[in-house]
């Protein structure tokens, strides 16, 4: 079952797999659905520099039939964010931090956006994709974790927690020795790459030798037409939006980790026994690094 993402999410996602032109219709959509939906098929096509054919074929590419669908969807969209809005500063809903923002600005703008990044990939998340990468984690004789820069924080995490419920799983931030790790899986292992743009070409060469070896692979990308997607077996995504400061990235970090999260639980579910004794286990390994009277408190 694959949840329905909305419209804009679902926008933003393809947006790097668009043309240039498609792109521009794209951006003035995103940018304002209530307005767009307001508008004829020419005033959108003139507005975004192009013709009313590439705003069909925009339409096409996202998956809608025509352009009346497309503001008929639009305008539905506007009016649930206007319902959410009504207790949102405006300024702060759209994610941009203006040069003269004060600190209580920042700090309103960036929770905002992270709260919504990780609603917005739970609403569209691919709960049958999840499903199909617990059990090949579950049944995996070995797994590898891919990621690099701030995807490497989400592998990382999926390593170590794992590894806490007794699963033999290594993380390589290395691309050379991540390549001689993956050139040792064989048919039943589990390859998992992270990456936000879904285009670092470190993660898109060892999925590919991964899945050269018969290994499962998987992908954790906001983009799901991007090179990673072609070369696993399965895609899972995020849905967050590109903002100022590379705010969008700073919250696609926090969803890649309540999906990390979502795998984690799902496997350790699974072996609610073994992994219950693991953790008791790796417990007490760490007790003597904790002050008294923190027993039992791992964070």
């Amino acid at each position: 079952m694959v949840n329905s993402p909305g419209l804009i999410v679902h926008i933003n996602a393809l947006l790097p797999s668009l043309s240039p032109a498609e792109q521009r219709v794209a951006r003035m959509v995103v940018a304002d659905p209530a307005d767009a939906a307001g508008h004829t098929i020419t005033h959108l096509a003139t507005a975004a520099e192009t013709s009313e054919a590439t705003v069909i074929r925009f339409c096409r590419s996202v998956g809608i039939a025509g352009y009346p669908q497309l503001r008929i969807r639009l305008a539905a969209e506007a009016a649930e964010a206007a319902t959410r809005g009504r207790f949102t500063d405006d300024r702060v809903a759209c994610g941009e931090i203006p040069p003269d923002a004060d600190l209580a600005r920042i700090v309103a703008t960036i929770a905002f956006n992270e709260a919504r990044a990780v609603e917005e990939t739970a609403a569209q998340l691919d709960l049958t994709a999840c499903e199909r990468v617990v059990d090949a984690v579950d049944a995996a004789g070995r797994i590898e974790v891919y990621g690099i820069g701030s995807s490497g924080c989400a592998a990382l995490d999926l390593q170590q927690k794992l590894h806490r419920i007794g699963r033999s799983v290594a993380y390589q931030p290395d691309p050379e020795a991540a390549l001689v790790a993956t050139a040792l899986l064989a048919p039943g292992d589990v390859a998992i790459g992270i990456s936000h743009s879904g285009a670092s070409a470190g993660v898109l060469d060892v999925l590919t030798q991964a899945r050269q070896r018969g290994a499962v692979t998987v992908a954790l990308t906001n983009f799901p037409r991007s090179p990673i997607a072609d070369v696993a077996d399965l895609v899972l995504t995020t849905a967050t939006r590109e903002t100022t400061y590379r705010a969008g990235a700073l919250a696609g970090r926090l969803a890649q980790l309540m999906v990390v999260d979502c795998l984690f639980v799902g496997v350790a579910v699974r072996n609610r026994k073994r992994a219950g004794q693991a953790l008791v286990a790796a417990d007490e390994a760490t007790a003597t690094l904790r002050a008294p009277g923190a027993r039992g408190k791992t964070r």
